[in-house]
């Protein structure tokens, strides 16, 4: 018996490579590729390769290979545009089994048109290629780690920071120019430490910072809480669900104060809380901007939010930078705000307007709307501007009504000028000196153009604050290149590609008889929301659970369970084994925005014990005047004016009595290793812009290839110095070249 058993244990490894992985979905996307498989039920865990770009078999990260039960799931973001294979291969009792390969999939370059790139930036953690900056730090934030997640971050008050805000507190010092990359991996419910409900990404305006807050496949959900971004420069928003928002400002995402080049893009956008406010039944806004230049909102899914896009509240007409984009975005049922917009020079194209029951979009207090190539369906009022056509007209009477009548704002109007947008099944719309309506040169809602290059003249005025279209749209000294979809494309367009990773997890069929027109709490949509849970069992890099379900399967530590307040759990711990006497005489301690009151009194019968399964980092908060020693595994460790922070390595550790001593807060943070891309030489472009010819420096004669922004090979194999660019339209287009070594190197050129 002991020989068969040994032979079987034996033959174990063979069996598993002779078992087939059976791969039930593969498929390339935006800058990233996913496979799915059927588990084996040998396997402990999976290990995922990606082949292409110039690279052969790089190994992704644990975090981004997940369990669903009856599937697994693996993405690779962070590609550039190309043709990648993956591979998945078994793990059983640490041998390797042989890997299953998927067809060649192709990867597609993200839409980067817009304001958020004016001057060169490029917002986030992200190449213009898509893939990782050098010196890049990722972080993999799960539902089991986001209190524990450990950095040290330059300037921070106390490293290492440990969770999620606290890390983020150390960028906000701006004093850390590493991009820094955060993954959230399946529903993260409300970290332990949050501002206002909020989590809220600073960096002080480091021009040299990039920070990207982006979701991993198709189901990252932000459960209950916010985002805010205020005092930053060079962030990105990215592939995320946000729902059931009850935070203090009440908005899913809100940028609030002076913030710059920030691009904010395939978010799915669900209800919030309800507010205590008429208006706030489905929440406060949904994507809200204010005091903030140079922004791109692009291909987000608003699911009939009530307020989706408001865009400023207390700039003036004088403050610089007020530049915005908003394209290719599914407004779905949603019923306002699309956006309505004060003071700024706002680029709204190939936007999607599916059954708005109040109106599109809105225009006040002086500000300039281009609205180019979007498509209506059943929006009841596409276009308003401020006191003036529709907004003051009475049906009834069918006259304007400057007293009664105002549906949209009483505040000074500003101008929209309007081209090649598509509306079908609209109640009112009035075109600048259209027959058939009362004043039309008064009393119209939009400037209507027969070009996108004509001019609206200064003797179009509004008609209350007299305010005059701008006509940045025209100004090359302030316009990016773009090429617009026909509204039927950019419609497509956004229905393909809008909200997270093929269209998110969670999908809701809407009844357009009922829905167009009604602006009401869809109760089924709500009740479906507040009830969400994933479908994650496990992250097999991070223990990642259903938070309705914390023992379902995960192989990580429960939530909180590593850091420890003695103030709110006193001696109960899933993850520490706690003797001793706790005390709420000892003085109050303050760290990582906790008050702490309660104590453990560090005395000869007091005794922790734990057990690490990687190295890690221990920190402890003793009174802030204290300089003595503590015993950690019967050695004895100094501390220094109330904290101590030293590495410990995998194993069993006990903490003991040095000098008498109050401890009011531990944690164990394991040790996460930071990815760095290596610098390349950079591939030049020059003149650029370029009208007739553009040279391409290069260290060695190459072959290189022409693509638009949208993948469309437009010429290969060109090795000519010039290259001919007569025959292009004007536009953005892409030039890659392939390195000796391989790797895929590319550059923008503009057109002229």
């Amino acid at each position: 018996m002991k020989r068969l058993l040994a032979l079987l244990l034996t033959l174990s490894p063979l069996a598993l490579r002779a078992q087939a992985l059976t791969i039930v979905e593969q498929t390339g996307w935006q800058e990233s590729a996913y496979v799915r498989w059927q588990p084996i039920a040998a396997a402990q865990s999976y290990n995922v390769y990606y082949s292409g770009g110039g690279l052969v078999n790089q190994r992704i990260d644990d975090q981004l290979i997940r369990n669903y039960g009856t599937f697994y799931r693996a993405d690779v973001p962070g590609l550039a545009p190309g043709t990648y294979t993956l591979s998945v291969a078994p793990v059983v009792g640490g041998v390797e089994g042989t890997p299953t390969v998927t067809n060649s999939l192709t990867v597609l370059p993200q839409d980067r048109t817009g304001f958020a790139f004016q001057g060169g930036r490029i917002p986030g953690a992200y190449n213009l290629n898509g893939t990782v900056k050098s010196g890049a730090v990722i972080l993999y934030i799960t539902q089991n780690t986001k209190n524990t997640v450990s950095l040290n971050v330059t300037g921070a008050t106390v490293n290492p920071c440990v969770g999620l805000q606290t890390i983020l507190d150390g960028f906000k010092k701006g004093r850390d120019a590493r991009p820094l990359l955060i993954r959230l991996v399946g529903q993260i419910t409300d970290p332990s430490y949050l501002l206002g409900g909020d989590l809220v990404i600073e960096n002080d305006n480091l021009a040299t910072s990039a920070i990207t807050l982006e979701g991993v496949g198709n189901d990252a959900v932000a459960d209950g809480w916010g985002i805010r971004v205020k005092n930053a420069s060079n962030v990105e928003i990215r592939n995320i669900g946000t729902m059931n928002c009850d935070s203090d400002e009440g908005d899913n995402i809100g940028l609030q104060q002076d913030n710059d080049h920030v691009w904010v893009h395939n978010v799915d956008f669900f209800y919030g809380r309800a507010g205590s406010a008429a208006d706030q039944a489905k929440g406060d806004g949904a994507l809200d901007c204010k005091r903030s230049a140079y922004v791109t909102f692009s291909y987000n899914h608003f699911w009939d939010s009530g307020k989706c896009n408001l865009l400023g509240l207390s700039e003036t007409a004088n403050t610089p930078g007020l530049y915005i984009t908003y394209h290719h975005n599914w407004y779905d049922h949603s019923d306002s705000r699309h956006p309505r917009v004060r003071f700024y020079s706002a680029h709204v194209y190939n936007n999607y307007y599916d059954g708005n029951s109040k109106y599109g979009s809105g225009s006040t207090e002086g500000s300039s709307v281009f609205m180019e190539g979007n498509y209506f369906r059943n929006c009841k009022y596409p276009m308003l501007t401020s006191m003036q056509g529709t907004d003051v007209f009475n049906p009834a009477t069918q006259t304007n009504n400057y007293n009664t009548m105002p549906i949209f704002s009483n505040e000074d109007g500003g101008t929209i000028k309007a081209f090649d947008n598509y509306m079908v099944g609209q109640t009112r719309f009035v075109p600048y000196g259209a027959a058939g309506y009362p004043n039309p040169t008064r009393d119209f809602d939009a400037y209507v153009v027969s070009t996108r290059t004509e001019v609206v003249p200064n003797t179009v005025r509004s008609a209350y604050g007299s305010n005059v279209y701008n006509n940045f749209d025209t100004n090359a000294a302030v316009m990016y290149p773009y090429t617009p979809d026909s509204p039927t494309a950019g419609r497509d367009n956004a229905m393909l590609y809008a909200g997270r990773v093929k269209g998110g997890d969670f999908q809701w069929t809407f009844n357009n008889a009922v829905d167009d027109a009604s602006s009401a709490v869809n109760v089924p949509l709500q009740q479906a929301l507040v009830g969400y849970a994933t479908g994650l069992v496990a992250v097999q890099g991070g223990g990642a659970t259903n938070p309705g379900n914390p023992g379902g399967g995960g192989t990580g530590t429960p939530a909180g369970g590593m850091v420890h307040n003695f103030t709110a759990s006193g001696t109960t711990s899933t993850f520490y084994t706690i003797s001793g006497n706790l005390s709420t005489s000892q003085g109050t301690v303050s760290y990582g925005g906790l008050s702490l009151t309660q104590c453990l009194k560090l005395e000869s019968a007091t005794n922790i014990a734990f057990t690490a399964t990687g190295a890690a980092t221990l920190t402890l908060v003793f009174n802030d005047t204290f300089n003595g020693t503590v015993k950690v595994d019967n050695v004895n460790q100094t501390v220094s004016a109330g904290r101590l922070t030293m590495s410990i390595a995998a194993g069993a550790h006990q903490i003991t009595k040095g000098s008498t001593a109050n401890l009011y807060y531990m944690s164990t943070a394991y040790v996460l290793a930071t990815r760095s891309q290596a610098a390349r030489p950079a591939l030049t472009v020059y003149p650029n812009p370029a009208a007739d010819a553009v040279t391409v420096g290069w260290p060695s004669t190459r072959a290189f290839s022409l693509y638009t922004v949208a993948g469309s090979l437009v010429k290969t194999g060109l090795t000519n110095q010039p290259v001919d660019l007569k025959s292009l339209q004007p536009g953005l287009y892409l030039i890659t070249v392939r390195d000796e070594n391989g790797y895929l190197r590319t550059s923008r050129l503009l057109k002229q």
